[in-house]
């Protein structure tokens, strides 16, 4: 590959998704945090990710302050990326640009990233120039690598790759149970970077944690295998293909990232035993019909839901209800709405400011009104 010659920066073939931090009272827990960073480095690896909209900014300054403010910059690779919402012109991109880098801390990016490329917004970021002048900013040494994030069909990316032979890297969702789905096209999106010799890094390799938590005859199978945990075998999975270069995960406590690290540090790819399983879990998924929600939670983050509706964690709610059956599940989504002022399924006015922004394209509004008829009675 013509890229392998800057594959010897990133060390192992594990990355810290910052998209899910420690959390404490609303703010990230900085002390969990830098022990979790410690942990990560020691272990050898060294590729961090964020973006402006993560946590409302505070991803990046989390990393200002737990790692570029405690490590050497040469002992780190940090991807940051250019979002949809906070630029509305070429000329407002390097004054958000120059603050990211102020925010995380450094005074350049390793990977720059046009975040969540779609079909739509595709067409914003070429009207505004921004491919152009972010390779502007790699000529002048601010990064070091141009890519973009990806979340559409297989069609649209080999458009922008056509388009834009630059590119360098491409950040795509891709984990088992995607891997075949017809929404997301993981298989077919991965082989269009195949072709164009694209490098790939991955995001959502547990797929917001759906592939942790597993329905329980989901979970034996796993479970007979006598090896790791869920979530192991959902990021070596995702390892295991040879274009993919870096599967991030979004660690929120140290007993997560001391699994992930476990799995990853001396990585083997999945057996064809394993593989087999994973196959049969997919076999289960597709007979529940679940939301394909990953709580990337850009839909209450980006969008400003009027009802303050908290989506993610109601569409959570009723995929526990369909997967589990629990008479807990109707507890859990009356916590998430009582006394805090969020809204009910019930109380979406159909704005659909969410789907606007929602990189799974899902069909929000109709959604809500299943969830509704569940809950909101």
């Amino acid at each position: 590959m013509e890229n392998s010659k800057w594959f010897s920066e990133i060390h192992g073939n594990f990355g810290f998704g910052c998209m899910r931090l420690p959390m404490k009272g609303g703010q990230v827990d900085y002390d969990e945090f830098s022990k979790m960073a410690d942990a990560f480095i020691e272990a050898g690896f060294n590729y961090f990710d964020t973006a402006h909209g993560y946590i409302g900014g505070q991803s990046e300054t989390a990393i200002r302050d737990c790692v570029s403010g405690r490590y050497d910059r040469s002992s780190f690779l940090l991807t940051n990326k250019l979002t949809d919402p906070y630029f509305k012109s070429q000329e407002e991109i390097r004054p958000f640009f120059e603050k990211q880098l102020k925010w995380c801390g450094v005074d350049y990016f390793d990977f720059y990233l046009m975040h969540a490329q779609d079909h739509n917004n595709y067409q914003k970021f070429k009207r505004c120039k921004a491919y152009e002048t972010a390779y502007k900013f790699k000529e002048e040494g601010l990064i070091r690598h141009f890519g973009i994030s990806f979340h559409d069909k297989a069609d649209v990316l080999e458009m922008i790759l056509s388009e834009h032979p630059e590119i360098e890297v491409v950040q795509i969702q891709f984990n088992y149970l995607d891997y075949e789905d017809a929404t997301v096209e993981a298989r077919k999106v991965y082989e269009v970077c195949e072709k164009y010799n694209k490098p790939v890094l991955v995001m959502e390799p547990v797929k917001g944690g759906s592939l942790v938590k597993l329905p329980e005859d989901a979970d034996k199978i796993l479970r007979d295998l006598n090896g790791g945990s869920n979530a192991s075998y959902a990021i070596r999975f995702a390892a295991s293909f040879p274009n993919i270069v870096v599967v991030l995960s979004g660690m929120s406590d140290m007993p997560q990232m001391e699994d992930n690290i476990s799995a990853m540090k001396d990585f083997m790819p999945l057996t064809e035993a394993e593989h087999e399983a994973v196959r049969k879990v997919c076999d289960i998924f597709k007979g529940l019909n679940l939301i394909p929600c990953t709580s990337c939670r850009y839909c209450i983050e980006e969008s400003e839901c009027p009802k303050g509706i908290r989506i993610p964690d109601l569409f959570a709610a009723l995929n526990a209800h369909e997967a589990f059956h629990n008479w807990n599940t109707g507890y859990y989504y009356d916590n998430i709405i009582t006394g805090n002022g969020h809204g009910r399924a019930s109380d979406c006015i159909k704005c659909g400011k969410c789907e606007r922004v929602c990189p799974q394209h899902l069909e929000i509004r109709n959604l809500l009104t299943k969830v509704a008829a569940t809950f909101d009675h």
